[in-house]
């Protein structure tokens, strides 16, 4: 019998907002881990993601790509003996940090299960120019069939999580979180979150259906911030945030004044966030949840950062990311 021992190791972000890494370790010695992100409300855990069980959505990316990619199949691959077997190894070319190896993964071995694959390293390690990540064995057609979808997915993905540790190196040693958007590549949204978190960084709202973010529309269209906010109250089930985004000092009073807890400061200049922090930490005995987002960038996340916000929203972790350069070489 292969026993399952549980490592949980938290995290506190701010005074309502908690990471939970947690690593399972069978008596084989084999281990696997993943991140919980939570927001705290009234001492209780209010929300909960978890972004490890992905094997569905692994299946369904894969599956999309391999069709696209290979179609009605592989004409170059019949170049190569149906009955040859090769291997390859894959090599990293410059620094970044990993993600993406379940993809990877299944690129090859839902062509041919027999396919070997022996990691070097894991999601979310460091890893560096000329550094050897894994090697791949199996039938030589397959390896060359499922090659581009399974470097696809290792570039784009380590991108992101590369990309989102820059941001958490830069704000490292202040209270703030980098968290991610909405804003991310049509149907490869719980694979870019899943990357963000490899980072370091904290997921925000899934979609639409797991959180409330109101926006300039929605208060108008409801006619003001303080019915906007009564009427999330009365939609919003125990488990699910309510955040609204505000774009002066003059809205965030009324944020406030409505009972706010959670609020998004949309392009606040360094001093209008010092105040917003100032204003706000007088509410709710410091329990509102302050979020910067608007132009953030890497030359400015740390002045931001040490205006006391609790989070910092950025929409590039996932859409403007450049591929890492990754070689298969047999």
């Amino acid at each position: 019998m292969v026993t399952i021992r549980y490592i949980v190791v938290t995290v506190l972000v701010t005074p309502r907002i908690r990471l939970f890494k947690v690593q399972n370790v069978n008596s084989k010695g084999e281990s696997n881990s993943y991140m919980y992100c939570t927001i705290i409300s009234n001492g209780s855990l209010s929300r909960l993601k978890r972004l490890n069980e992905l094997s569905h959505e692994i299946k369904i990316n894969v599956s999309q790509a391999l069709t696209e990619d290979i179609g009605s199949g592989d004409l170059t691959a019949l170049l190569v003996p149906d009955d040859q077997h090769l291997s390859a190894i894959i090599e990293c070319r410059e620094e970044a940090v990993l993600c993406g190896v379940a993809w990877f993964n299944s690129c090859f071995q839902t062509l041919c299960s027999a396919t070997e694959i022996n990691w070097f390293v894991q999601d979310g390690d460091s890893i560096q120019a000329e550094q050897k990540l894994c090697e791949v064995r199996g039938n030589a057609r397959v390896l060359l069939s499922a090659e581009r979808s399974a470097l696809n997915f290792l570039q784009m993905l380590s991108a992101v999580a590369t990309h989102t540790k820059r941001f958490v190196e830069a704000v490292a040693g202040t209270n703030a979180a980098i968290v991610d958007t909405r804003k991310t590549i049509p149907g490869l949204r719980f694979a870019q979150k899943y990357a963000v978190q490899c980072g370091g960084g904290v997921n925000h709202r899934l979609g639409l259906y797991d959180g409330i973010l109101i926006k300039e529309n929605h208060i108008l269209a409801a006619g003001g911030i303080s019915p906007v906010l009564k009427k999330s109250r009365q939609i919003a089930s125990s488990d699910v945030f309510v955040q609204i985004e505000v774009e002066s000092l003059a809205e965030l009073e009324a944020a406030l004044n409505a009972g706010a807890t959670m609020v998004l400061l949309d392009n606040f200049t360094l001093d209008q966030l010092r105040e917003a922090v100032t204003m706000t930490r007088k509410r709710l005995n410091g329990g509102v949840i302050i979020e910067a987002s608007g132009n953030i960038s890497l030359q400015n996340v740390r002045q931001v950062a040490e205006t006391g916000v609790d989070r910092i929203s950025i929409g590039s972790l996932t859409k403007n990311i450049r591929a890492i350069d990754l070689s298969m070489r047999f």
